[in-house]
């Protein structure tokens, strides 16, 4: 509990250099300094510096179940201050307004009495977006589309300003993976794009936007999680590429990041044999495994550490995730991650209740142990430690901040999702939407008054999105009437072919995560109707039927472009890499909105492809190839 005097003042000192950034000898003294906090601290306050863990839902005691943690208590501060911790993890359930998450962050600093902590997040913005009220943005894949460093540098700089106004002060974004696997269940449009330079362009200028902001920027997932068929929440991916083929493709992007200052390096919890093929037995089924890079030393400290030059954080990605979980124990993970060179082990145990206390605590021990019996050198935990004080230092996170909480809940109010952030990522979404197929101009479409629209997509929240975006357009195009259907686990049937009749306009969202058509003969099989197929079956159906009866059809690829290959005999097509729509009173992302506005001529789209599009009826073909992007009104490629 830093009981030497020595240690408390050397934290003073440390308190008082922060506040000197940028002054180089001032930088020396603030690490002179930290090692001497590291060296008054106890085994105890160590392990808890590199420990992390959520508290997504907790169970007060005399509650009968767990709810969303959004208001600090004396049962989370005291484990706070029991095991020490360096810092937590927020998710959706702990953020869902701006004056409460400003309380909840003023609360659990407030709780952490020894040193600061790291609050973190995922922010990436797009579909991995935690804050329920911030500014959503179109996503990393938009910004590819768009190719602007600018708007990178945009996004970087709006989600640390949120950020950072709610007491938020780690980002674990931006994603810096290269998603050239178009099977990819869980990065895809996460990812900025399949070409590594592109992908590092922009990559470093969301980091630089979020470190004007003094917000800790983190790439993942390291080395690669881009070109995986398995999501690592519910299974152990691998990568069978050579060490070549990654330092060209998948390591660019890491290294550029490093050599530009990225302070926080996530772990993939992913299989890569070429660089360390070492096997464990999974507790899961007994079966022989390789070691994913999150558990191995070759991966951590031989090729980031020692040959990338990183000298920043190494946190792991989520240790509750399946890969790890089902397949090490809960104890032993946490301990090998740190003895491979870890310095953070994220989510290292599930505690949401006093009750659920003893989980922790077992994972604490098992670390204090491992340091104890030298299975885990004491040297190496210093230097986890040190470097975990150093980016509080330069982050100026240790420096105490006395701002009356009433201030900060009103600036986060005056901040966070403003008019200027909202109008922003409007501009960057339009921007990026990317006009795959224009044949006949069928776009835009020039409705008259009263004439009928029909919008279709998966979900109702994206239904409501577009029915609410053309409601929203300018003069006689929002006189026309809106009809929306939501078809997922649906069959195309005889209501809505009737619904097709009586429209003038067929707009259909579409989101296949994974192209699986049923393919006959080089040709896509629509006698296939299984409900499982909805999700191609059912727009093609539609498109089949719409153009048949010769209406105007426009498909809208809402996620992944890749599923605009199951679309193919459509004469329109375009993609807004977002696919949340309206609900609660808000739109969760701006691209439907941006797609809706260049069908009815309201914006040029400048969007040109990240990724190369595979035809789903010729594999080994490209049918839309990286930088496919036409001009709406010349029908030509774009410059």
């Amino acid at each position: 509990m830093f009981k030497k005097k020595w240690a408390a003042a050397a934290l003073a000192a440390v308190l008082s250099v922060s506040a000197l950034a940028g002054i180089k000898p001032a930088k020396a003294s603030a690490e002179a300094d930290v090692k001497a906090i590291v060296e008054g601290m106890t085994v105890e306050e160590k392990v808890g510096q590199m420990l992390m863990p959520d508290f997504r839902n907790w169970q007060k005691q005399g509650e009968s179940k767990a709810a969303g943690f959004t208001v600090m208590n004396d049962e989370v501060g005291s484990i706070i201050q029991k095991y020490h911790l360096g810092g937590v993890i927020l998710f959706a359930e702990n953020v869902v307004g701006t004056e409460q998450t400003a309380r909840l962050t003023d609360g659990l600093q407030k709780a952490s009495t020894e040193l600061p902590l790291f609050i973190t997040i995922d922010q990436e913005g797009g579909i991995v977006t935690r804050l329920q009220t911030g500014t959503n943005l179109p996503g990393n894949m938009a910004l590819g589309a768009a190719r602007s460093e600018k708007y990178a540098y945009q996004t970087g700089e709006i989600i640390g300003k949120e950020l950072s106004s709610l007491g938020v002060n780690v980002n674990f974004g931006p994603s810096v993976d290269v998603n050239n696997n178009p099977g990819n269940p869980v990065i895809g449009v996460r990812s900025y794009s399949s070409n590594p330079e592109l992908v590092s362009k922009l990559g470093i200028q969301t980091i630089k936007g979020l470190q004007s902001q003094n917000m800790a920027a983190t790439t993942k997932h390291f080395p690669g999680h881009g070109d995986t068929a398995t999501d690592s929440h519910y299974g152990l991916p691998l990568v069978t590429h050579d060490k070549e083929r990654l330092r060209t493709v998948e390591l660019v992007p890491f290294q550029k990041a490093i050599n530009e200052g990225v302070d926080m390096v996530m772990t993939a919890h992913v299989q890569f044999p070429a660089f360390d093929d070492t096997t464990y037995i999974s507790k899961k089924d007994g079966q022989e495994i390789l070691v994913p890079a999150t558990l191995s030393k070759k991966v951590l400290t031989g090729l980031l550490r020692e040959e990338m030059g990183f000298e920043g954080v190494i946190v792991t990605d989520a240790l509750n995730m399946k890969a790890i979980a089902d397949n090490f124990g809960q104890e032993e993970a946490v301990v090998l991650a740190l003895k491979s060179g870890v310095d953070i082990a994220l989510m290292p145990a599930q505690v949401n209740s006093l009750e659920m206390e003893k989980n922790l605590a077992s994972v604490f021990n098992a670390v204090k142990e491992a340091i104890e019996t030298g299975d885990l050198p004491i040297e190496q935990v210093n230097a986890s430690v040190e470097r975990i004080l150093e980016l509080k230092v330069k982050r100026g996170i240790l420096t105490p901040d006395h701002t009356p909480i009433d201030e900060k809940v009103e600036n986060a109010l005056n901040v966070v999702g403003n008019q200027d952030h909202l109008k922003k990522e409007k501009k960057m979404a339009e921007d990026a939407v990317t006009l795959l197929k224009n044949e006949d101009k069928t776009l835009p479409f020039k409705p008259k008054k009263n004439d009928k629209i029909l919008v279709l997509a998966p979900f109702a929240d994206q239904v409501e999105a577009m029915t609410k975006s053309i409601k929203e357009l300018k003069g006689k195009k929002k006189d026309v009437e809106v009809t929306g259907y939501a078809f997922s686990n649906k069959s195309f049937n005889d209501e809505v072919a009737a619904m097709i009749d009586e429209a003038d306009y067929v707009i259909t969202g579409s989101y296949v995560v994974k192209n699986d058509p049923a393919v006959n003969d080089g040709v896509i099989d629509d006698s296939v109707q299984d409900s499982s197929k909805w999700a191609t079956a059912f727009p093609r159906a539609v498109m089949k039927d719409t153009e048949a009866k010769n209406k105007k059809f426009v498909l809208m690829s809402l996620r992944n472009p890749y599923d605009a290959a199951n679309f193919e005999d459509a004469k329109a097509v375009l993609a807004v890499y977002g696919f949340k729509g309206y609900s609660n009173g808000a739109y969760r992302q701006p691209n439907i909105p941006a797609g809706i506005k260049t069908i009815f001529g309201e914006s040029k789209p400048q969007g040109k492809l990240p990724v190369d599009i595979p035809s789903v009826t010729q594999p080994d073909e490209i049918l839309y190839p990286f930088g496919h992007g036409l001009d709406i009104r010349s029908g030509k490629q774009l410059k």
